[in-house]
């Protein structure tokens, strides 16, 4: 025979409080108010006694009422316009993955009114101060951006403050006078992991080559940040003392410059961006072995020498993950309007040949 369980028993004898969803039409009748009453002390607009302010107001915090802003967003049909301002995006896998995160975003919460506005500029500050002109003169609800040029980006934000518009940066952080949320890196520690990577396992006196590959641009704050933090692994491990230092920088367009007194006595190399691969093509080509090689992000070129060997290490931004969670936060803050850390780091994902598995598309 089966026994029926008397719920309601159960909840008194535990003192539990049953959970009630409650309406606007249910605090009404409770408040003996108009469920208009309600709404326009829920939405805060119109003439309302203070004493169906605070009737109401403790009916809702008793009960825990809260409104369906989802539902609410839906039924008036409104949009939320997010600006990306990113750079161009065409032959640049890194920049490529930020879009494809950012994409999948577009789709998921563009059912709740969400739409995309695009901004891309060229890896020069004459494009970007175009793109500039643009984004300021857009009205939107959120702003999703990389602020690769470090001066003019500081410009830029210092000017769009006046819009009190919410603002994501992703890749790098800067810091400005405009409160803004940041997705991305650690880039002092993710410099400092590439320190301690460097350290394993090394006895003997050993001499680093900090390689600086740049493009026709000056040096960006998140690049600055990484060599700063592998110096100061070293710096606060004072036991390492059998490490010398160096440094080269060139231009992309300068890549034919490598040449072999660069290396000579050279053990370890840090490359603190995306081209280690230009790094290993020329050890390669010249067949110098053992030197121990690291870098950031998962390019198709930086995975062929990661599985030749060459390469030993990649520390991985995860670019796709960092514009997916750029969007997603503007989708929180704005549309749900919940509240969001303003901080959000990416995990540093250390990768060798041994645990590259590609993602199948």
């Amino acid at each position: 025979m089966i026994k029926k369980i008397n719920f309601t028993h159960l909840l008194y004898y535990f003192n539990l409080k049953a959970i009630t969803i409650i309406t606007i039409k249910k605090i009404a009748e409770l408040a003996n108010v108009s469920p208009g009453t309600v709404d326009r002390i829920i939405h805060n607009r119109g003439q309302v006694t203070q004493d169906n302010v605070d009737r109401v107001n403790a009916i809702i915090e008793e009960y825990g009422y809260k409104r369906n802003i989802l539902a609410s967003n839906l039924a008036l049909n409104k949009k939320f316009h997010f600006a990306v301002f990113l750079p161009k995006y065409e032959d640049l896998e890194y920049w490529k993955s930020q879009i494809i995160g950012i994409e999948k975003a577009a789709v998921e919460f563009g059912k709740f009114g969400v739409v995309l506005d695009y901004f891309f500029y060229d890896f020069n500050t004459a494009s970007f101060k175009e793109a500039v002109k643009k984004v300021l003169n857009f009205e939107c609800d959120g702003l999703l951006f990389a602020p690769i040029f470090y001066e003019e980006s500081i410009r830029f934000l210092d000017k769009y403050k006046k819009k009190n518009i919410s603002v994501v940066l992703i890749d790098s952080d800067i810091n400005t006078n405009q409160q803004h949320a940041y997705v991305g890196q650690d880039a002092f520690q993710s410099g400092y992991l590439a320190g301690r990577l460097i350290s394993f396992a090394v006895k003997n006196e050993r001499q680093i080559l900090i390689f600086k590959i740049t493009r026709e641009i000056e040096s960006t704050s998140v690049y600055l940040q990484r060599i700063d933090g592998f110096y100061s692994f070293f710096k606060d491990h004072g036991e390492l003392t059998n490490f010398k230092f160096s440094e080269v920088t060139i231009k992309d367009s300068g890549i034919d410059q490598l040449n072999m007194d660069m290396f000579l006595g050279v053990h370890s190399v840090f490359v603190p961006n995306s081209r280690a691969y230009i790094v290993a093509r020329f050890l390669e080509k010249n067949n110098i072995k053992g030197v121990r090689i690291i870098g950031y992000d998962l390019l198709e070129e930086n995975i062929e020498y990661l599985n030749k060997g060459i390469i030993d290490f990649l520390i991985n931004q995860r670019p796709e993950e960092q514009g997916y969670m750029g969007i997603s936060h503007l989708y929180k803050k704005m549309v749900l309007q919940e509240t969001v850390e303003d901080t959000h780091y990416i995990p540093l994902e250390i990768i060798l040949k041994e645990n590259y598995f590609p993602v199948k598309k």
